[in-house]
């Protein structure tokens, strides 16, 4: 079996990436590439060692970066990655070592800590609601609530927390909400509906999956008669969860189910428990903390 976090990896590694750490470094170091404090207080011929470290306990994400970005500042950086995406983190876990112009140490640490620290508090909050879901059969996943141009990294960082990504964005799966069926007649419906998901499925390329969202129990039964590959169950409360999920093993069985809407840490297990098959969690990557991490840099 792949290794999603493996699979993710290798998405990141491409000129989109490239481009994003370059802006980073232009966006701090400015045009000149100049660090105005380290210029008049550092010898450029002076060396050191530093570490990334963790302060708090969480899941790790974007070491992975750190090679391209150590690289982006000065190609002469000796970089150790001790620590992979994904790895359960301690307070004073060494996460990687860099080595080199004491200078350019420096000038790496805010962008480097900016990026891992959001990323892993990303994949710390995913963790936590894979684990408060752990005894059920549903799977935590995201949205697409994301900082524009941060996507693939904040998905990425999802799954390196054990989660799983929805869609990437509105080009590979269909999710028909409320606004797309506003201006449709009720009695219209179902008519409107099937005929709009052969259309998805005989596009070119097909989508990934065709999903419809529903408010209530009625909408629901309805859509369950066009054959969508999921149902997104929109700010439901479990006890009308627990219906949907008898009605579609009675009606639909292949139809997965998806809850949806103000789910949060303290709610989460009684959704799962309700019988859906994913839990879509928009905070994930909108409102997760950064994780303390730190660089330390030998005196």
């Amino acid at each position: 079996m792949n290794d999603p976090i493996e699979e993710q990896e290798s998405h990141l590694l491409d000129a989109d990436l490239d481009r994003l750490i370059r802006r980073a470094v232009e966006e701090d170091l400015g045009p000149d590439r100049h660090d105005a404090t380290s210029a008049c207080l550092i010898d450029p011929a002076r060396r050191s060692a530093a570490r990334f470290v963790a302060r708090s306990a969480g899941r790790l994400c974007g070491a992975a970066l750190l090679p391209d970005l150590a690289g982006a500042y000065d190609p002469a950086i000796e970089l150790e990655v001790r620590a992979t995406d994904g790895a359960v983190l301690s307070p004073g876990t060494v996460i990687a070592t860099m080595t080199g112009s004491l200078r350019s140490v420096l000038a790496a640490e805010r962008i480097a800590l900016n990026f891992m620290t959001h990323l892993s508090g990303i994949a710390t909050m995913t963790a936590r609601f894979v684990e408060a879901v752990a005894d059920t059969h549903a799977r935590i996943c995201d949205t697409r609530k994301t900082i524009p141009g941060l996507r693939a990294l904040q998905k990425y960082a999802v799954v390196c927390g054990g989660g799983e990504n929805h869609r990437i964005g509105l080009y590979d799966a269909v999710l028909v909400k409320d606004n797309h069926l506003a201006h449709i007649p009720r009695d219209r419906l179902e008519s409107e509906l099937t005929a709009a998901i052969e259309r998805a499925r005989s596009a070119t390329p097909a989508p990934s999956f065709v999903e419809v969202e529903v408010d209530d129990l009625d909408q629901f039964e309805r859509v369950l008669g066009c054959s969508p590959d999921r149902v997104l169950l929109d700010n439901m409360p479990p006890a009308t969860m627990r219906q949907a999920v008898q009605m579609r093993d009675r009606l639909a069985p292949n139809v997965q189910l998806e809850a949806s809407g103000g789910i949060d840490l303290s709610t989460v297990a009684e959704v799962a428990r309700a019988g859906v098959d994913l839990i879509s969690v928009g905070a994930l990557t909108h409102s997760a903390p950064a994780l303390d991490l730190a660089l330390d840099v030998a005196s």
